[in-house]
């Protein structure tokens, strides 16, 4: 889901000036930030050189979040946009390839990716329960590959898993899965082949069903994806890290949800500022007792959903508490992004 969140309004929530932070300026610097400058002659130096260091830290930190607010709204699709299946009589047919791309976490920082359909992560798949589904893989990278479906009900010789349910994908061969979905709920689909290398470089996505009955679905105003990524190419929220990470906007009043998905190695407690989340579902099955948290442990393989209601105006922090995933002493990086509510 995307959003028009202008960045002048965007400064006007966050109480705060362009001119404060200085257009303009780049995030991250690489080497000594604190050059020496000569031998330590005294109480009086030591004390300058801190000085130094703290209000070159805080320029770095300012300098940060500009380059975040300068970038509101420019990645449309930051929040995946379903892929759109192609009908074959009543099956949904969804075509993946698999791609070696250069991937950049933010500009200029690029790294070897693997990617479905040109993207990290990619494209999200959703379809209704009961829906008969048709995922036709092609393999254009140089390693051999596979698709799991993490979460969803399969045959087992769909479940794609070489060598034990089936051959490998081999570079430039076509293989297809095809399964009714029954399971509604949050899923994710992703390599597992060489898998600690391939999903964190990129293997991955989110695979939702929906409900065919959805009564008992929460009702809510807007919905997100969030998936969790860290090693190989850095700590990621939706393939991107801070500064370059997008915000979530919503009125006084609304309700979200979101759907967090933890594709990495690591654990990452999400927490949010300011506003409880409700956990009401795990790893696609909804819970007998929903229960409120500000911040949610999600392991690998996980997934969450949870319902936030804006109930306080304001532009509010939302990051992993694993603060070196999130924070240095030049600013905020990686797992950081934004939940503004405005009127």
């Amino acid at each position: 889901m995307t959003t028009n969140f202008g960045r002048r309004r965007f400064l006007k929530m966050a109480g705060i000036g362009a001119g404060t932070l200085g257009a303009g300026a780049v995030f991250a610097r690489p080497g000594n930030l604190f050059p020496e400058k000569g031998p330590v002659t005294g109480a009086h130096e030591v004390g300058v050189r801190a000085q130094e260091s703290a209000e070159e830290m805080d320029r770095l930190h300012s300098e940060g979040v500009q380059v975040f607010l300068d970038n509101v709204g420019k990645e449309p699709n930051f929040w995946r946009a379903p892929l759109e299946p192609v009908m074959d009589g009543d099956t949904k047919v969804f075509n993946i390839t698999c791609q070696d791309i250069q991937w950049e976490t933010s500009p200029g920082m690029a790294f070897p990716a693997m990617a479905y359909n040109g993207m990290v992560p990619g494209p999200e798949i959703r379809v209704t329960e009961g829906d008969r589904v048709r995922i036709v893989v092609t393999n254009e990278m140089v390693q051999s590959t596979a698709i799991h479906f993490h979460g969803v009900l399969v045959p087992n010789d769909q479940d794609g898993v070489p060598f034990i349910t089936q051959p490998v994908i081999k570079s430039g061969e076509t293989s297809t899965y095809e399964f009714v979905a029954r399971n509604a709920g949050t899923h994710m689909y992703h390599s597992h082949h060489n898998a600690a290398e391939q999903v964190t470089s990129g293997l991955m996505g989110g695979f939702i069903i929906e409900p065919k009955d959805k009564s008992r679905e929460p009702v809510v105003d807007a919905e997100y994806t969030m998936v969790l990524n860290d090693t190989t190419l850095g700590f990621t929220l939706n393939g991107r890290g801070f500064p370059y990470t997008q915000p979530i906007v919503m009125k006084l009043g609304q309700k979200i949800r979101v759907r967090y998905m933890n594709e990495g190695l690591m654990i990452h407690p999400m927490h949010l500022h300011g506003l409880p989340q409700l956990v009401f579902s795990k790893d696609g099955w909804p819970l007998p007792v929903p229960y409120t948290v500000d911040t949610l442990n999600v392991a690998p393989g996980e997934r969450y959903d949870v319902i936030i209601e804006g109930s306080e105006l304001g532009v509010w922090a939302y990051h992993c508490h694993i603060l070196t995933h999130a924070e240095s002493r030049h600013g905020m990086f990686g797992m950081v992004t934004v939940l503004i509510v405005q009127e």
